[in-house]
This record gives structure tokens, C-alpha cells and sequence, in this order.
């Protein structure tokens, strides 16, 4: 019966509610509970538990879970052998990728790692940042942190802590010496579990439908009537990359034209489409976008 049930873990903590609305995007609704590490999902095949995304991937290694959502840092500081499934670009404030980064208060005379050699360094990416200093061989002492590790700049040399926008090093006076590692979200699967034919085509499914879900994020579709006449020079508006679907209308002189787009160019495209003959135009969210 455990065969036929994939154990996946979700990431407590600051992903937690991203992800959760990114599997709802993807047409699989978590019911969580304030109380409960144990969510219910709307799959039946399918048994949640959250854990912290530091530990995820050393869970899915030793096989306690079958598959989980964790960055790409936590699985290089825990040097965790799993099987990585797929790449999802979400995190909890962009789409871009987080970075570890070696800062310094703005007024450190330091300009290199190599600046602080026999210094102290606080981060909670242990593992990851000696293996930093030793490959420049650099002598360090690796302090970790238990968080609040921008206040502990001034206590010892440098620290090495987590950004996506730099907002908060920049509000602490805090300037970036040097990036550590650059980490985007990854689901993994442990080994023999991806040897399971039914867990294997049940991640697979998955990820196919996480991944159409990030892509439709930035994605509109639209919907237009064209002249015959017309539709040359509407075709010349839009993306030179996309070909439209063309079907007849009742009206043998009009055509409907529908078309995925990126969003960011939906505000100078719709206009431009209207001034050239375009009529009936609308545009609608996507909620995935499978190639």
C-alpha cells in the first residue's frame, strides 16, 4: 500500500505560503492548518509534511519522505545525494534567484575574502561558507547563526547571509563583498524512491505542473477579431516568436486570432492592436503554461 502513496514535504517557514499557492496554481489545493505540520491535500495518492527547508533534503536522502521542495543551498550545506527533479524559480519575494552573500558594515576596510583572513564569520550556511574560505585559502572561524545575522556584523568580522533584493543589508548599512552561492528552489526525489515506477510518474506530474504554473505567472493569454484584410499588419505587432491561432467567424469577412503573450508587453501591444483594425480584444490570466 506504501507503494502506491508518495510521502512529499513542503517547506515550512518563509516558502511555506508561496509554495502553497504555487500547488494551487498547479491544480493541487493544500489545506493547512495553523496547528498542524501535516497538511491535507486534495490527492489522495499524495501524504504532506512540512519541515523546514534546511533539513528537507537530508529527510528525502535518508528516505523518510519520497520527495520534497528545498533550495538548491540547503542541498550543497548538507551535501545530500538525491535525485534533483527540477528547477522551480519561485521564492518568497521575487522570481529571482536568492544569493548568499559575504557582508561587511559599509565602513570595513574589507575589499576580499582574503581581507579577512583570521576573522570571525557568523552565517547559518556552515558548510557552505567554510568550503568558500578553503578553496581561497583563507583561515577563518565559521560562527553559526540562529538568525538576526545582519545585527552580528558589528559583533565580529563579516557575515555570510541570505538576500534576494538586498534590502535589508542595505538598511542595516551593510555592503556585499563577494556572492557565496546563488540558489533557486529545486524539488528533489530521493534515490530509490525515483525508482518506484508509480512515485516516479507521481513527481513527474508534479513537477510538469509546478513548472507550467511558474511559467503562466508571467504570461497572458489574448483574444482578438480581425479583419481579413487586416491581419497582416496585426501580425507585424505581435511577437514575431508567436504564431497565433487563426479560426474562422460567421462573418466571412472577420477572423479570431488568439495568442499567448507576456504580460509585460500586454499594456503597448492592446493598444497597438486596436489602432490597427483589432476588435472584441480581451485578455485573460493564465493559471499554467505547458510546452
Amino acid at each position: 500500500m506504501s507503494d502506491q502513496i508518495l510521502k512529499l514535504g513542503i517547506p515550512a517557514g518563509s516558502l511555506q505560503k508561496a509554495t502553497i499557492e504555487l500547488f494551487g496554481k498547479a491544480g493541487l489545493h493544500i489545506l493547512e492548518s495553523r496547528r498542524s505540520y501535516l497538511p491535507s491535500i486534495d490527492d489522495d495518492q499524495i501524504r504532506l509534511t512540512m519541515l523546514r527547508a534546511q533539513e528537507m533534503s537530508r529527510y528525502v536522502e535518508d528516505g523518510v519522505i519520497d520527495a520534497g521542495i528545498t533550495g538548491y543551498d540547503w542541498i550543497k550545506e548538507n551535501d545530500s545525494d538525491v535525485v534533483e527533479i527540477c528547477e522551480l524559480a519561485y521564492s518568497k519575494a521575487t522570481s529571482k534567484p536568492a544569493r548568499w552573500v559575504l557582508a561587511v558594515p559599509n565602513e570595513s576596510k574589507v575589499s576580499n575574502a582574503e581581507d579577512l583572513a583570521g576573522g570571525i564569520i557568523a552565517t547559518e550556511l556552515v558548510n557552505v561558507t567554510a568550503r568558500y574560505f578553503a578553496d581561497r585559502n583563507t583561515k577563518v572561524k565559521i560562527e553559526f547563526s540562529w538568525g538576526a545575522t545582519e545585527v552580528k556584523a558589528r559583533l565580529v568580522d563579516g557575515i555570510v547571509e541570505l538576500t534576494e533584493t538586498g534590502t535589508s543589508l542595505a538598511a542595516n548599512n551593510l555592503r556585499i563583498v563577494d556572492t557565496i552561492i546563488t540558489s533557486t528552489t529545486r524539488f528533489i526525489a530521493n534515490k530509490q524512491a525515483w525508482k518506484n515506477d508509480f512515485k516516479r510518474e507521481k513527481m513527474e506530474n508534479i513537477s510538469i505542473l509546478l513548472t507550467a504554473a511558474i511559467e503562466a505567472r508571467s504570461k497572458v493569454g489574448l483574444k482578438l477579431n480581425v479583419r481579413k484584410d487586416d491581419v497582416e499588419s496585426i501580425l507585424k505587432i505581435l511577437p514575431s516568436e508567436k504564431s497565433p491561432t487563426v479560426s474562422s467567424l460567421a462573418d466571412p469577412d472577420f477572423v479570431a486570432m488568439e495568442v499567448i503573450i507576456e504580460d509585460k508587453i500586454e499594456r503597448t501591444i492592446v493598444p497597438a492592436l486596436k489602432r490597427a483594425g483589432a476588435s472584441g480584444v480581451i485578455t485573460y490570466p493564465l493559471n499554467k503554461v505547458i510546452h
